[in-house]
């Protein structure tokens, strides 16, 4: 039997042709012949949506290739492979913050965070007076807005750009669909994340404990 009419016959099966149909069925097929004696060995793989990526890696954008360049700067990445580094390029991207410009604003909604690649942000804090007030400076390899990827909640401060800034973007909706799609490396994304987390709260408790007036 040729392969030409064999393949014909495999497609006009019905729960072959159902995969196709599903939203979640096969996306493609990929089919390897060789001759065994006089028989003729067909082996069929299979893809479904959720394998896809992995088996058939798709080239970057110069827009992603732009931002993977951008996180091999970054020490925080330093654990990553290069392929887990193409994934997070696909999901992430990158901004350029000319100097007076803000990034954000106390009380805005929080969606994203960053990771700063150059330049140096300056974090400021309403006072009781109204006026502004710079708590910390940020430069390269420091983050800012981790919790808003976590529970969106409101920006806690100002961070406007003390110098021309390239910032690497992770929105939440760019970690959800990571979560979708690489499970695996999200979590070991986050636990990263997590623990910028719990050293930032340790370092404001600490900074806390030596601005307080003595008793």
């Amino acid at each position: 039997m040729g392969l030409v009419r064999l393949l014909q016959l495999m497609l006009s099966l019905p729960w072959l042709t159902n995969c196709f149909c599903q939203p979640n069925g096969l996306i493609s097929l990929f089919i390897k012949a060789k001759m065994v004696g006089p028989i003729l060995a067909v082996t069929v793989l299979m893809t479904t949506e959720d394998q896809y990526d992995s088996l058939a890696p798709q080239e970057l954008t110069e827009t992603e290739e732009k931002t993977r360049e951008f996180i091999l700067n970054l020490p925080f990445f330093d654990s990553f492979k290069m392929d887990e580094l193409d994934i997070l390029s696909r999901h992430m991207n990158y901004a350029e913050v000319k100097r007076g410009e803000y990034l954000f604003t106390e009380g805005d909604r929080g969606e994203y965070m960053c990771f700063v690649v150059r330049g140096l942000l300056d974090i400021l804090k309403r006072s009781a007076g109204g006026d502004f007030r710079i708590i910390a400076r940020l430069g390269k390899g420091h983050t800012i807005g981790e919790m808003s990827i976590i529970d969106k909640s409101p920006r806690s401060a100002t961070v406007i750009a003390r110098q021309h800034t390239i910032v690497i973007i992770l929105t939440k909706k760019g970690l959800d669909l990571l979560g979708d799609r690489h499970p695996a490396l999200t979590i070991t994304l986050l636990k990263k994340i997590l623990r910028l987390l719990s050293l930032n709260m340790r370092r404001t408790s600490s900074w806390l404990a030596d601005t307080m007036p003595t008793t």
